[in-house]
This record gives structure tokens, C-alpha cells and sequence, in this order.
């Protein structure tokens, strides 16, 4: 979990940085060089919704748990392993199939607004789980 909020915070430091300095080009300040305390709400337009988006593959894990059938990816994953830089797949990944109450308190904790999640598609119905040769 402490991965994932430092990620979350991350990108929306980037964001933010970026958000400050929209037009401002000849400022001192840059992506690069912006700090934390240029980020706040008052940076977006009223009613901008702060949130979070997860996709299945990346997020999910439990790939053999559910009724769920391996999907195209799991199948290229396992089959060329070698063409993955680190030769990940996603059985596991953040394993959000077992986690997913912790991970909406984290989201809650954090001050979300929102949070978009999906489901593989293989656990959903038996026909999306398919074998590529």
C-alpha cells in the first residue's frame, strides 16, 4: 500500500507541477525543479474530481482464482516470458483481488474523490477467456 500512495502522490505532484506551469515558461519554476507546497486544490477548476484508475491486468491478480480464465495476456506472458523486460506476468500483480478494501481506505485516506477500477474480462465471462497460439 505505501508503494501505491507513493506512486498516487508522485503522479499528482507531476501534474501538478505541470498544472503550475502551464504558461509560465520563463518562470523559475519547472516540472523539474517545482516543489509539493505549488499543489493543491486550488491549482484545478472547481468541481475537478481528484481520483484513481486501476486496469485489471495491472492490478488485479488472483489470475487462476474466481471462476477467472486466463485472458490474452496471461497466455503471451507465460508462453514468451522472454518478451517482457523483467518477464512479469500478472498472477499476482498488486493482487487488488484480495486487497481491494485496504486499497479504497488508502483512496478514502488519501482525499479521493473517485476511483475507476475494471474487472478482467475472463472473469466475467467464459468466452473472453481464450488461448493464442
Amino acid at each position: 500500500m505505501e508503494l501505491q500512495s507513493t506512486f498516487l502522490l508522485g503522479l499528482l505532484l507531476v501534474l501538478g507541477c505541470a498544472v503550475t506551469s502551464i504558461g509560465a515558461t520563463n518562470s523559475k519554476h519547472s516540472v523539474a525543479t517545482c516543489s509539493a507546497a505549488l499543489l493543491n486544490r486550488s491549482s484545478f477548476p472547481e468541481g475537478f474530481l481528484f481520483g484513481a484508475a486501476g486496469s485489471a491486468y495491472q492490478y488485479e491478480g488472483a489470475a487462476n482464482e474466481g471462476g477467472r480464465g486466463p485472458s490474452i495476456w496471461d497466455t503471451f506472458t507465460h508462453k514468451y516470458p522472454e518478451r517482457i523486460k523483467d518477464r512479469s506476468n500478472g498472477d499476482v500483480a498488486i493482487d487488488q483481488y484480495h486487497r481491494y478494501k485496504e486499497d479504497v481506505q488508502d483512496l478514502k485516506d488519501t482525499g479521493f474523490d473517485a476511483y475507476r477500477f475494471s474487472i478482467s474480462w475472463s472473469r466475467v465471462l467464459d468466452e473472453y477467456s481464450y488461448i493464442i497460439c
